[in-house]
């Protein structure tokens, strides 16, 4: 007499989308058989209470001794079962199986010492065959629809029926109509309470396997705009050098040379061009290439104060104000994509107030929290819903949107979250919380960054020598 009273869970965070559906699958099966572990305890437990009732309640005598052996047996097989749930190894679709066909044995040996196919609640059978057609594969199922079946058909030829009077005329006074009322309601209840939750519960798990494939999808976009990035970042190191080659030259010339509003000229263009050599190999080094030059130790108040400064004397901006509440300093590693996710913001936010813009770094317990102000027009509804999303953009131009949306991406690599919301005065403030444990460096990690650098040098003081005495 089994019975449904919690929902199948679903569980399963991962980071990698393959590892995720794995993951979810092995979670979904030890929930299954948790599942069934409960619903057998309630059945152990409702069956003692009917065999009672019946026995003493109504006056029908049972072989209580074997029926209650039966039970034995049962919770016996769910105290293994609950061990069994408690292994990390993953539950398979036979193991389920051979659980659900226990439970239809037991029902069936219940039935046996109880009356057969006339006992009201031999419609319990249903409440099996649906739980395999929830839990199952389609071949377990149908052979689940093939043993109740048998069982039922066994209980009709071999079984002794109860010894009920044929009373039915009385209605609900009679023991019998009154057994299968209590089977239908519990049936019916049963039924209700597992289906509904069974279906949320689904629609929870679609909507993370949902979740999963859209992150393989950003995943999968992130990594062919880098392949992009850094064949462009390549592609442009040529020309950017010409350029550089040919203003060098020109800065020579008599005929700039003494004209000091072209020698301004040539000198903000060397000054662009330089800076966009610096972008080139900030792509390049986020792209892995020139690694031992990509990193080095720092602090988090000195990484954002100079950030900051960079940014301030490369970008147009009339008035910005910059305050670092982060309190306490802490050793981290300088970092091309952190810095390249704050620049994004920063960019956006000045594209959209070039008069005024506000950046607050804080320290909140362990989290560092960034937050750029501005004073444009705000984000749109459907941007604020969307917000994230490649290609989500108000400024109306191909490939709008992929700033926020790498922004987005590299805080959730780091564990961190990105919230966005539209000032009531106008303007919209975007806001970026990152663990602390993702960015600043340990004891351990400084005495290896240490030892990586001192390895680094002595490698390179060899290769030095090495030249030398090749030359």
């Amino acid at each position: 007499m089994s019975a449904a009273t919690e929902p199948l869970a679903v569980a399963g965070e991962l980071h990698a989308p393959r590892a995720g559906i794995v993951s979810l699958d092995n979670a979904t099966g030890h929930k299954n058989m948790q599942q069934l572990i409960q619903l057998r305890w309630f059945a152990v437990v409702g069956q003692v209470a009917t065999i009672l009732v019946v026995h003493y309640g109504f006056g029908i005598r049972l072989p209580l001794d074997h029926m209650l052996q039966v039970l034995t047996c049962l919770a016996l097989f769910n105290g293994v079962s609950l061990l069994r749930s408690r292994s990390p190894r993953r539950v398979t679709n036979g193991e389920l199986f051979l659980a659900l066909l226990v439970d239809v044995a037991t029902l069936t040996a219940q039935l046996y010492l109880s009356g057969g196919a006339t006992n009201p609640f031999v419609f319990l059978y249903l409440l099996q065959v649906i739980l395999g057609a929830v839990l199952l594969k389609a071949w377990s199922t149908w052979t689940i629809v093939v043993v109740t079946s048998l069982c039922f058909a066994g209980l009709a030829l071999f079984s002794r029926p109860l010894a009920l009077p044929l009373d039915h005329d009385r209605g609900l006074w009679s023991p019998y109509v009154q057994g299968m009322l209590i089977c239908f309601a519990l049936n019916a209840a049963l039924l209700v309470v597992f289906i509904t939750r069974i279906s949320r519960n689904l629609r929870a798990r679609d909507a993370r396997l949902a979740d999963l494939r859209q992150r393989a999808s950003e995943e999968e976009h992130i990594v062919r705009m880098g392949l992009l990035a850094s064949g462009a970042a390549h592609e442009l190191g040529t020309p950017l050098a010409t350029l550089a080659v040919i203003l060098g030259d020109w800065r020579r010339l008599p005929h700039f040379s003494s004209d000091p509003e072209l020698l301004t000229e040539v000198a903000e263009m060397e000054l662009q061009i330089q800076r966009c050599k610096s972008i080139v190999s900030g792509i390049l080094l986020s792209a892995g290439e020139a690694r031992g030059e990509s990193s080095e130790e720092t602090t988090v108040s000195t990484f954002l104060d100079e950030l900051v400064e960079e940014w301030r004397t490369t970008r147009p901006v009339e008035e910005f104000d910059y305050e670092n509440r982060f309190g306490q300093d802490l050793p981290m590693v300088s970092d091309s994509a952190l810095k390249q996710m704050i620049c994004n913001v920063l960019d956006n936010a000045l594209e959209a107030s070039p008069h005024w813009l506000r950046f607050e770094v804080a320290h909140d317990a362990d989290a560092l929290t960034l937050t750029v102000t501005d004073a444009g027009p705000g984000f749109l509804p459907a941007i604020l819903k969307e917000f994230g999303k490649p290609y989500q953009s108000s400024k109306g131009r191909p490939g709008g949107g992929l700033g926020l949306f790498l922004v987005v991406n590299v805080a959730r690599t780091l564990g961190g979250r990105v919230a966005v919301h539209n000032r009531p005065e106008g303007g919209a403030i975007v806001a970026i919380t990152l663990p602390l444990a993702a960015i600043v460096l340990e004891e351990d990690d400084e005495e290896e960054e240490d030892e990586e650098t001192e390895a680094i040098g002595t490698a390179k003081t060899m290769e030095t020598k090495t030249h030398d005495g090749n030359r």
